[in-house]
């Protein structure tokens, strides 16, 4: 028996990730952070070597478990996790995704960040939950000086420690966050947890029915307190030393995102510290959600990228009806328009980080939010399309694509879900008309009349139905501005004949016949023709 395998693609591994994208390199350096690109680069090749890949696959296969007692019968509370896990988490720790525009500001420091944290995303999008809150918290905790001084230096040191102790005798913390409840969800004001003043610190007793990162050395929380709902910082430990009385429940068996670990907590008589003032807590909490809606762009942006390398990847060693899939027209149709949608959320993610190094608060109240809204969401079918083209080596779980596939949802439902995100852009554009005003002023940089007439009326939707339309509108033309400035003149057209012209079907593939899907296809960075 011959056992020569014919007609099937090497294993896409030991490549750089990031020298292979050549739409992020450029973004990062036009976007201010081009002193950043030599460890990028050293990232990217460390997340796509076979070793770090082998790690994202274990540390799926093998998710965490939580240990709520000890075998005496005392309270544990301990999340254990595969090695794997442990790999990746310093990985990341180690080159600052969790702190770097914090610990090492300079401008250009969320881009930087935000294209290691993209990279880090495309290899194993569970570990940067985490990541990604550690990072966000740090401006919360900021309205509070004592907790400040206290916590940052921990968050801005480069050693990952997950031993279960105390912060003050580790190396490093990590934060979490425990908001939602079984009443509420998103409605976070119906909030059942209440919270006492006690010898200058609060006592808390309730639940929440999401606690993302439950092995976090503290978590940001809100509860009820006299003078309404307030944001609070619950570490694992009190200041005498006793473990905090944050009982873990259960993990929850999600859909995705199963290296990660999100619980079910109880608080009974939870120590916590008060950050910002009585009553403010969702303004407090909103500087967190501010920047994990970015990293929701961000991630959504990493998984395209991931599938559409993937697809090209098989493409081009697959062959079908005498000539590789990459050579057979529909198929390259397919791939072009994946790009496409790829490239258009990298650059529009790299952008939003530039906001943040500036200070844009009129642009990025309202673009981060759309981004958000639009990126999250097409991430699901493009995912969906590019496990397609591997066909049914895509459906096997000895693929990547599955895993990415049950990724693919979750940035448009964490940090809200589609109406929420929506309804906040609705309320950005009505009490901060400034906003909108600013994000139609970049869109207009490009001085195109293809996008002008496309935003011309762009106040025709706006209202509680309208809101989606609204925020897609904005989304599409914001990156359609981008690529008309900044990409191929070929990918420029495309985008805009099938996005904003109509020129388009309902599926990806069905970009006009005009659009050089050729050109499109050469410029992604990867070798696929």
């Amino acid at each position: 028996m011959d056992d020569e395998v014919l007609n099937q693609p090497p294993p896409l591994a030991d490549y750089n990730l990031f020298a292979t994208d050549r739409v992020l390199r450029e973004a990062v350096i036009r976007e201010g952070a081009g002193w950043v690109i030599a460890e990028v680069e050293e990232y990217g090749r460390k997340a796509g070597s076979a070793e770090a890949i082998e790690w994202g696959v274990l540390a799926n296969e093998y998710p965490p478990v939580l240990e709520t007692h000890d075998r005496y019968g005392q309270r544990r509370d301990e999340v254990e996790f595969h090695p794997a896990w442990h790999q990746l988490m310093r990985m990341a720790v180690e080159h600052g995704i969790h702190n770097l525009p914090w610990a090492r500001p300079r401008p250009g420091a969320h881009v930087a960040r935000a294209a290691l944290a993209m990279l880090a995303s495309e290899n194993e999008a569970g570990h940067i939950c985490p990541i990604s809150m550690t990072y966000a918290a740090v401006p919360v905790l900021r309205q509070n000086d004592g907790i400040a001084d206290e916590w940052n230096p921990r968050i801005f040191a480069t050693t990952y420690d997950p031993a279960f102790r105390p912060a003050a005798e580790k190396q490093g913390a990590l934060i979490g966050m425990a908001m939602t409840e079984k009443q509420g969800g998103s409605d976070v004001r119906t909030n059942l947890t209440q919270s006492q003043p006690a010898d200058g610190a609060y006592v808390l007793n309730g639940h929440k029915w999401f606690c993302s990162a439950p092995m976090s050395d503290a978590f940001l929380t809100l509860a009820q307190a006299p003078r309404g709902l307030s944001c609070f910082l619950l570490p694992r430990w009190t200041p005498d030393g006793k473990r905090n009385a944050l009982h873990f429940q259960r993990l929850k068996p999600k859909l995705g995102n199963r290296s990660n670990a999100s619980s079910e907590v109880e608080f009974h008589g939870a120590w916590g510290r008060l950050i910002g003032e009585e009553g403010r807590g969702i303004a407090t909490i909103m500087e967190m959600v501010h920047h994990t809606r970015l990293d929701c762009v961000i991630g959504s942006a990493a998984l395209m990228r991931r599938a559409v390398v993937e697809a090209l990847h098989h493409a081009r060693y697959r062959h079908a009806f005498g000539r590789a899939l990459i050579r057979q027209p529909l198929m390259r149709n397919v791939l072009a328009d994946m790009v496409l949608e790829s490239d258009a959320a990298t650059m529009l993610a790299i952008r939003l980080a530039r906001a943040f190094d500036e200070g844009d608060r009129t642009f990025g109240r309202l673009a981060v939010a759309v981004g958000k809204f639009w990126v999250s969401k097409r991430t699901a079918p493009l995912v969906a399309e590019a496990l397609e083209c591997l066909g049914g080596n895509g459906f096997v779980e000895h693929s990547m694509m599955p895993r990415l596939y049950r990724e693919a949802p979750l940035n448009s439902i964490w940090e809200g879900s589609g109406n929420v995100i929506a309804l906040d852009v609705l309320r950005a554009i009505v009490k901060e008309p400034e906003t909108l005003e600013r994000a139609v002023a970049e869109i207009r940089l490009a001085n195109d009349a293809r996008l002008e007439r496309f935003v011309a009326d762009v106040h025709k939707d706006v209202g509680p139905s309208g809101a989606r339309r609204t925020a897609e509108r904005l989304a599409l033309a914001l990156e359609a501005s981008l690529l008309i400035r900044f990409g191929s003149p070929t990918a420029a057209d495309a985008f805009c004949a099938s996005r904003l012209e109509g020129d388009w079907g309902h599926t990806f593939g069905s970009l006009p016949g005009g659009c050089d899907v050729d050109a499109v296809i050469a410029n992604c960075g990867i070798e696929a023709t």
